[in-house]
């Protein structure tokens, strides 16, 4: 919330923030100059009392309500709330579960849904990768891509620009109907990183594990008492050697003696048979409480997910919350070799890691010996993204001391600590997922364009959404009219609450209120604006 208030406010915008009192950071956005409401629980008189009350027809005087609970039931009820009492408020929310949020559309209409590790997660793995080739952004509610033809997985969106054919790049090419070029947008990418794979331990590595000292001791002397006594009953006994085996075995394992001859055996060979029975009955459960110790205490779904061998070029990713989720996706889609650090089993990075069968080490990340089981000091890059910036820290110090070559980026939100430990200690790149969300957010809630630039050779194009205003020269044309070879190209066409058309009809008529995505150059954008801006805006 720290974040968005600032660049709400660095703006010129009036803003109300409800704040738990608790927060550690109610202090410092009262002194941004946001008039602050602190409150543990919102309700309808709550949201009254900020601005969110349309009477008679009359909108809110608030312009936009910003949810960024981390809680996304308190969020989607919240939301809720609001739409009843103003129906055509604008709301952003950012959301942690990205299906629920694919589904807010068809419960509160026009909205803007914010997805946090989405946006920062393809910031990390440039970090890690040392990608800059490649754009990320978020557009017509898709996550896309753009770059070189050959990074990106076919089949491509539309092809941005041609840099190859002369000195000066083609932008937007349209002169055949399947034009050709190396700049193309698209929704994923291509195998192309890919390093040696690391390989899960599985389940024999897992069993070693579980069958451990212990239980090996313990079985070997199982094994010895079997010995001497099958030896000691075929010749004193007078039986042959699978019989006095039978017997032998089924005393030591607690399976009890059924032979005919025993019943007739001397007081002395009948006592030793109790005797031998009553010592295997403790080995037994002296074993089966050893095995059920090592299986609580190792827990299966953590061995079977380790790491086999000695991976190395790999990514360790420590902290597999929501964004290390994301980052787990996107390297797994790129190819890289990839092990994951958690310390909770039933972090969602977790179940996303089992899912794409990556390795991981169940541990605190700060720890030498889990880095080292997750083989930090063969690999090529290390992310630090857990929630705590002291746990970020001293994970990048041990791995600067275990692999001094390894880049390394961790995940900070104090910008000022983040600053001082890059200039002082040389640890690397640090990130904050909330600096990377915070414009977005901010820019949404303003209702202003948040475009994204892609380079093309010497030239850029810019990637945006454009509002079509009512009563601006836009209404009523063709979405075919307001493509132009080298300036500008429609991606695709939302109408209303509709969701986004991305193979759009360009024989269909625009309206007030619909939303366009768009490629184009500073001068085509230019144009589009003009003609989608009511006159006396």
């Amino acid at each position: 919330m720290l974040r968005v208030v600032t660049e709400l406010v660095s703006s010129g915008e009036q803003v109300v923030a409800i704040v738990n009192p608790a927060s550690r950071h109610f202090d410092r956005i009262s002194e941004l100059g946001a008039h602050v409401m602190g409150v543990r629980v919102i309700s309808e008189s709550l949201l009254r009392r900020a601005g969110i009350d349309a009477k008679d027809g009359q909108p809110s005087t608030a312009r936009a309500l910003v949810l960024l609970d981390t809680d996304d039931v308190h969020n989607v009820h919240t939301a809720l709330t609001a739409r009843d009492m103003d129906p055509g408020l604008r709301i952003i929310v950012q959301m942690v579960n990205p299906r629920l949020g694919k589904q807010l559309h068809s419960l509160l209409g026009d909205c803007v849904v914010i997805s946090g590790p989405s946006l920062a997660a393809p910031a990390f793995v440039a970090d890690a990768l040392e990608d800059d080739e490649l754009t990320w952004l978020e557009i017509g509610d898709r996550r896309l891509v753009a770059g070189q033809a050959e990074l990106i997985r076919e089949p491509h969106l539309t092809v941005l620009a041609d840099t190859t054919s002369s000195a000066t790049p083609e932008l937007l090419p349209m002169s055949s109907a399947d034009p050709s070029g190396d700049i193309v947008l698209g929704t994923g990418i291509r195998t192309v990183w890919r390093t040696r794979d690391v390989r899960r331990a599985g389940w024999l590595m897992a069993m070693s594990d579980v069958l451990d000292r212990r239980v090996r001791r313990i079985a070997a002397v199982m094994a010895f008492l079997v010995i001497i006594g099958t030896v000691l009953t075929h010749y004193i006994g007078k039986m042959d050697w699978l019989r006095a085996l039978y017997l032998v075995a089924g005393a030591v394992t607690s399976a009890g003696i059924e032979d005919d001859k025993f019943s007739e055996a001397a007081p002395w060979a009948k006592v030793a048979g109790v005797v031998v029975q009553l010592t295997g009955i403790v080995l037994m459960a002296l074993l089966t409480a050893v095995i059920v110790d090592s299986l609580i205490g190792a827990r299966l779904s953590r061995v079977i997910g380790g790491v086999r061998g000695r991976p190395r070029n790999h990514v360790v990713v420590c902290g597999l919350g929501t964004v290390g989720a994301r980052v787990l996706e996107i390297l797994s889609e790129r190819g890289v070799a990839v092990v994951g650090v958690e310390h909770d089993e039933d972090a969602p990075g977790v179940q996303t890691a089992h899912r794409l069968r990556i390795p991981v080490v169940i541990g605190d990340s700060s720890n030498e010996e889990t880095l080292r089981s997750a083989g930090v000091q063969r690999a090529q890059s290390v992310l630090a993204l857990t929630d705590g910036d002291i746990t970020n820290l001293e994970s990048a110090m041990v791995v600067r001391d275990l692999n001094p070559d390894a880049r390394i980026t961790m995940r900070m939100f104090d910008h000022d600590l983040a600053q001082r430990v890059e200039r002082r200690l040389g640890l690397g790149h640090s990130r904050s997922v909330s600096m990377l969300v915070a414009p977005a957010i901010a820019a949404a809630a303003a209702n202003r364009r948040s475009q994204v630039t892609v380079p093309a050779g010497r030239r850029v194009l810019l990637l945006t959404e454009v509002a079509v205003e009512p009563s601006s020269v836009a209404v009523g044309l063709r979405l075919g009219e307001l493509d132009e070879a080298g300036g500008l190209r429609v991606l695709a066409h939302k109408h209303g609450a509709d969701p986004w058309d991305w193979t759009p009809a360009y024989d269909g008529l625009l309206q007030g209120g619909d939303r366009i995505a768009v490629a184009g150059t500073r001068s085509g954008l230019a144009r589009l604006l003009l003609a989608t801006r009511a006159p006396n805006a």
